[in-house]
């Protein structure tokens, strides 16, 4: 298992040293993505802001997703993930952006996207990823915590990449 605390410090160092800002929209997270980053001393000098866009109306003032997005693909969405992370980045100013939707439960869930449907994304400007995931055990605070990890894990990698 990957410990959130270690992947959260090897993020704001990859940013420190490539000079880079880092932005996040979160929504099934609750705003741990941005509670992990921040306890990292020195978190400052790369985190430039994290809102907790929960309404749909939060995800189109704050993060910059259109009622068009969200109508045809929904809140949780590949589509959302990605406009969430393009748009704080915009929004903000920063370097780099990161979106998180998904349904942590215990309800919520459909056929199509069950409970643990989670999309994560990330934007830099010119490139993007983003993950897929779908966790069919845990409650919902064990979801939310695996869905920072792996959002820490992407934004990690991707740095490395990038």
């Amino acid at each position: 298992m990957i410990d959130i605390d270690k992947t959260a410090r090897d993020v704001v160092r990859l940013l420190r040293e490539r000079g880079l800002r880092v932005a996040f929209a979160e929504s099934c997270t609750g705003g741990m993505i941005s509670a992990a980053i921040t306890s990292v001393p020195g978190s400052s000098a790369v985190l430039e802001a994290c809102v907790v866009t929960y309404a749909n109306w939060a995800k189109e003032k704050y993060a910059g997703v259109t009622n068009e997005t969200l109508a045809a693909h929904g809140a949780v969405s590949a589509e959302t993930a990605l406009a969430m992370a393009n748009g704080i980045r915009l929004e903000t100013g920063s370097d780099i952006g990161g979106g998180v939707t998904g349904i942590a439960g215990p309800d919520g869930g459909s056929d199509e996207k069950p409970v643990g449907t989670v999309y994560i994304a990330v934007s830099l400007e010119g490139e993007s990823q983003v993950l897929r995931l779908v966790m069919n055990r845990g409650d919902r605070q064990s979801l939310r915590a695996e869905t920072t990890r792996q959002t820490l894990v992407l934004l990690r990698d991707f740095l490395r990449r990038n």
